[in-house]
């Protein structure tokens, strides 16, 4: 459906770059192979049933409720008492790739067969996937304990037809849209509604998308920050291997090595090896290994912990088909998506922080030794000086966004959810932040690529002037001010569509490798 190829869902085994192609819109298909053990798990369910003894959110209440036993008759109205009572979201519905990828997440964990739903709920799910049909979720309501609880009910309360979803872009009500496809709301079974809204798919979908859109900044950010260090005439010594070396950090190295494959063969670079006064360069030139290299150890990180969660299964209670046993515990509890988007956020502060310090070094001229401002005629002109405020004003909304929502608690069910992650808060606030972030690396595009058109005939490296030819292809150079608006809005759409890093092809940019 959305020409991106397919990625099959493979019972705790998909990567990170299979999430990451549902997030960008890739059809999405569960693996045959998971059909047994869903079947068993649903079977096994019904034997617990048949034994009679309490357990938890299959035949008792929820929460401070799991001591009052539900009656046989009742069970039905149980589940789908719990899925309505708990869609109790508010605020602005989360952005459609993201509420996808949490339905793709939730899909994935109830394959594996630990949660009791039928084959024919799982089906649902898929057939939803599959037609493009995207439940609205409210963004906020969820404090990632137990479980994504209200921000999943607006998912499962669109499987028995209630809530609304979007179609063709298009919010319509869920009953209409799944009759129009051919498709019956369900009749939740025993533990189907409390499976379908337990869990971290919420908090893990919210973060994954921002640590998506944080490796294409900080790719994007290393490519303007070359063409920065050109531009200002930097050196390119602080990135020599040897230094790296004797500090052996991955990313340091990793980083140090890609901006050094960018600026090779640069005539601007020649140009000033030989009599430059100049003996250091400011710190945002001089020290990019050091911090990018640590912000990319530090998404690597993130992402090592996302990867183990998107393919986890976390409701509650877990069902063992072997055994017939019903284990109740806390997987639903969300702390690692928690310390994993805390992580992200102080990614993208330092992403932006550094960048944002490098345009204000260009249009700096005691600092850059270009015109001030990088206009011709400042005074008359103000060339770039509101964009760096603009850069400056976004850097310091992202440090205030940026204080950890992991050190966060505060007790919910009567003191029975004592203690829970804020993973939700945590992850929700991660697009906005690197929206913000793209945006200060496409001010700095702009910036570099001006300063560089200072330097007249003399040319970058071969991938750096591919960046510059690709700039100038949607923004003119800037002769005189003019509505720059339109100009940020270009520039952050290249950084943010990938096209930035791609332009400077030939040099391995790193990320968050698998």
């Amino acid at each position: 459906m959305y020409g991106l190829g397919t990625v099959t869902l493979k019972p705790a085994a998909n990567t990170l770059a299979e999430w990451r192609a549902v997030y960008r819109g890739a059809d999405v298909v569960l693996d045959p192979a998971s059909s047994p053990r869903i079947a068993e798990s649903a079977a096994a369910v019904k034997r617990i049933l048949a034994n009679g003894a309490p357990v938890y959110g299959v035949n008792t209440g929820f929460g401070k409720l799991a001591n009052i036993k539900i009656e046989d008759a009742d069970l039905a109205t149980l589940q789908r008492n719990i899925v309505l009572s708990h869609a109790a979201g508010v605020g602005e519905p989360i952005a459609p790739p993201v509420a996808r990828l949490m339905v793709a997440l939730k899909l994935a964990s109830l394959a594996q067969g630990a949660s009791g739903v039928r084959p024919e709920s799982i089906a649902l799910l898929g057939a939803m996937l599959k037609q493009g049909l995207t439940p609205v979720i409210p963004g906020q309501g969820s404090v990632g304990a137990s479980g994504d609880l209200a921000p999943l009910a607006h998912m499962a309360a669109t499987l028995i037809g209630v809530g609304e979803i979007i179609v063709a872009g298009i919010r319509m009500p869920a009953a209409e849209v799944l009759i129009e496809a051919g498709l019956m709301p369900l009749s939740l079974g025993p533990k189907e509604g409390l499976a379908l809204l337990n869990g971290t798919q919420f908090s893990t979908a919210c973060a994954l998308a921002g640590l998506f859109e944080a490796e294409t900044a900080f790719q994007a950010a290393l490519v303007t920050g070359a063409l920065s260090t050109d531009a200002a005439k930097g050196s390119d010594a602080p990135f020599d291997s040897r230094i790296h070396a004797l500090r052996p950090h991955r990313g340091q190295g990793e980083t140090a090595d890609a901006l050094r494959a960018l600026l090779a063969g640069s005539a601007i670079r020649a140009s000033h090896l030989i009599g430059d006064k100049r003996i250091q360069d400011p710190y945002c030139l001089r020290c990019q290994p050091q911090v990018m290299g640590a912000v990319l150890d530090l998404l690597r990180q993130a992402a090592a912990t996302l990867a183990i969660e998107a393919n986890s299964v976390s409701d509650n209670p877990l069902i063992f088909p072997e055994t017939d046993e019903a284990l109740s515990g806390g997987n639903f509890h969300a702390q690692p998506v928690a310390f994993a988007a805390d992580m992200i956020a102080m990614a993208l502060c330092e992403i932006g922080s550094l960048a944002e310090r490098r345009i204000a070094m260009l249009v700096d001229s005691s600092l850059s030794n270009l015109p001030a401002f990088l206009t011709q005629r400042s005074g008359l002109n103000s060339g770039f000086m509101i964009p760096q405020v603009t850069a400056a004003a976004l850097v310091s909304e992202n440090k205030q966004r940026a204080y950890p929502a992991s050190v966060d608690s505060i007790p919910t069910s009567a003191n029975q959810e004592d203690h829970v992650s804020m993973a939700a808060h945590g992850a929700r606030r991660l697009l906005p932040m690197a929206e913000n972030v793209t945006a200060v690396v496409g001010i700095e595009l702009l910036a570099a690529a001006q300063g560089c058109d200072f330097h007249g005939e003399m040319r970058s490296s071969a991938p750096l002037e591919a960046v510059r030819k690709l700039v100038r292809a949607h923004v003119p150079a800037l002769e005189d001010d003019r509505y720059f608006h339109p100009d940020i809005e270009a520039a952050s759409a290249l950084v943010r569509s990938g096209a930035v890093a791609g332009a400077a092809g030939g040099v391995t940019l790193p990320g968050i490798a698998e």
